[in-house]
């Protein structure tokens, strides 16, 4: 009986260890992407990422997206919600974490529908389609081609832009950046460089309502 009771004391001594440990990993985890979310040449912000709100916002919603994703698709119009909420404080960045089979190609489309100035309105396209080409977590990106016609792109010049070296460029310094910050899931969400303490969406509200709270 004493020697159950000391390997049960010994179990919990771990597991309390283990917490405990796995407490100060997150601590310091989001100390060093705050510091990088600082720093010049950050993971978190590029140039060439898409973006919606005031440039000048104090609050800026860094997601790490993929347009297959099925969770990506019912946070969207979340987001966008979260922007109306807090009118003129934040902004939200798009970066690519192309994790699906297929999902490359995806983003390399999105990149060319750019170049005609038709971003967020194939992105809007990409979702609203998502179960058609993407069920089930099996993209099938060649389905999307059916669809692109309804948001005036020339389709012709998007194909022609899909290996365009500037997009090869975006893709490759994105899918970089997420492995720097530790990206293995989409959506994956940085309000001013700080990682949910853990995924959801009231978690991502309520992030964003504090920081809005600190910073006006």
């Amino acid at each position: 009986m004493k020697k159950q009771h000391i390997a049960l004391l010994g179990a919990a001594g771990l597991m309390l260890a283990f917490v405990i440990a796995g407490f100060l990993y997150k601590g310091q985890r989001a100390e060093e992407l705050g510091s990088m979310a600082q720093s010049s040449g950050s993971p978190f912000l590029r140039e060439h990422a898409p973006s919606m709100g005031p440039a000048d916002a104090k609050v800026v919603i860094v997601e790490f997206f993929d347009p297959a994703c099925e969770t990506c698709r019912v946070f969207a119009p979340e987001v966008k919600n979260l922007l109306s909420q807090h009118a003129g404080k934040v902004r939200l960045v798009l970066r690519y974490a192309p994790l699906h089979q297929g999902s490359d190609t995806m983003v390399k489309i999105l990149e060319a529908a750019r170049m005609q100035g038709k971003y967020w309105k194939t992105l809007q396209v990409m979702f609203d389609t998502q179960p058609e080409w993407a069920s089930h977590h099996r993209p099938q990106p060649d389905k999307i081609w059916a669809f692109l016609p309804s948001t005036g792109l020339n389709i012709e010049a998007v194909r022609r832009d899909l290996n365009d070296p500037r997009i090869l460029e975006i893709v490759r310094q994105d899918i970089e950046d997420a492995k720097t910050l530790g990206v293995r899931k989409t959506p994956e969400f940085f309000v001013n460089g700080k990682p949910l303490p853990s995924f959801g969406l009231t978690q991502l509200q309520e992030l964003v309502a504090a920081e809005v709270k600190a910073n006006y």
